[in-house]
């Protein structure tokens, strides 16, 4: 990994008023409707609901013991679940926009562990890496290569990379259960020698331990409980576990993709002084793009992740705000003429990611690289 000390300098002095002038009109938004910045009552309702479809399910897994249809049903409305909680409440939870209580956000956040993942992995890769650096590469840990996958143009092609539009979807579909086997760990070594780790051993050591706890403490509930406590034959039991993570891993997968891995973004490279000539603010516009605005329910079950720009400029504020705000965003990117990067339709982006990796997984100039 590229030193993560990369600095944003903005030689265009004409919009170095962009963000402040921004920030100040979502402040103004917020203290003249009397707004929290935080959830409200209906951000309260969509957490019940979530936990409710991944919870309950399981519950009537464990009492009725029912048909392989009936019990592969079940386990496929937890992976929806999963995901479901995963981009609307863990992850405002761990931006610390869910509620103004730190303890909230603690509690709520700690629902990543309950899904096999690490919280604390996760906001080095996600709040540090992705959010600072996004789409940096050697940096920014969302667009990495990983195993035969290539997410970026600045990063070496592999003779297999050509065929990645035709696997990469059944990639996706392990990621979670990579996430909750082995990832984690590999990560968590990594960011100690890279640096990005700044606790102490002893305080590692205790980290490490509550994270090889919390998975063995989630491989007992969702596996060995059904089989041994409950008498659900294994091959059921294996077989929706494996489908809730497919589900889950294809839709997180492809809903982060679909901001910045499309059609249209940029992938810049800082010069010799390490420095990416842009501020950060107009970073963040150019290389995030917004999908299916008007498409209520994905907003409501996406947690606003089709709302990427205003996510990635106001990761402090609830997602539920994210629809309102959008046209401040707008419209201070057509005053200081910066693109607004959109795709209208949640199938249209799609497409533009296939494309995408298609690009990718061919040879490219520096010059088409970067941009």
């Amino acid at each position: 990994m590229r030193n993560a000390s990369i600095r944003f300098i903005d030689p265009n002095t004409d919009k170095n008023q962009f963000f402040p002038s921004l920030r100040k009109e979502v402040d103004s938004y917020f203290k003249d409707r009397q707004l929290s910045k935080y959830s409200n009552s209906s951000m309260v309702v969509k957490t019940v609901v979530l936990f409710s479809l991944y919870i309950l399910p399981f519950i009537a897994l464990l009492a009725f013991n029912p048909p392989l249809i009936v019990s592969l049903s079940l386990w496929a409305f937890m992976g929806f679940a999963m995901a479901g909680i995963g981009m609307s409440v863990m992850h405002d939870a761990n931006h610390g926009s869910y509620s103004k209580n730190p303890q909230v956000n603690k509690i709520l956040g700690f629902s990543l562990n309950m899904l096999g993942g690490s919280v604390f992995n996760w906001k080095i890769q996600h709040n540090i890496l992705h959010h600072t650096y996004t789409n940096i590469s050697h940096v920014d840990d969302d667009i990495a290569d990983k195993l035969i996958l290539k997410l970026s143009p600045n990063t070496s092609v592999k003779w297999y990379h050509k065929f990645q539009v035709l696997y990469a979807f059944l990639f996706y579909s392990i990621v979670t259960l990579y996430w909750a086997t082995l990832k984690d760990f590999l990560q968590f070594k990594r960011y100690i020698k890279d640096g990005m780790n700044k606790n102490t051993p002893s305080e590692n050591r205790t980290i490490l331990l509550k994270m090889i706890l919390d998975k063995i403490l989630y491989f007992s509930i969702l596996i060995l409980l059904p089989i041994y406590g409950f008498g659900i034959p294994a091959g059921q039991v294996l077989g929706g576990f494996l489908l809730m993570h497919a589900i889950a891993g294809i839709i997180l997968t492809v809903i982060f993709q679909l901001a910045h891995t499309v059609e249209g973004t940029s992938h810049p490279l800082p010069n010799e002084a390490n420095v990416i000539e842009n501020s950060w603010a107009i970073h963040q516009l150019n290389t995030t793009v917004n999908f299916s605005g008007k498409n209520k329910f994905l907003t409501w079950y996406l947690g606003g992740l089709n709302y990427q720009i205003e996510h990635h400029l106001f990761p402090n504020i609830c997602h539920i705000h994210y629809p309102a705000i959008s046209k401040i965003v707008r419209s201070a990117c057509q005053k200081f003429e910066i693109p607004y990067l959109e795709t209208k339709s949640f199938w249209s982006a799609v497409r533009s990611h296939i494309k995408t990796l298609k690009r990718f997984g061919v040879r490219v100039s520096l010059d088409e690289a970067v941009n």
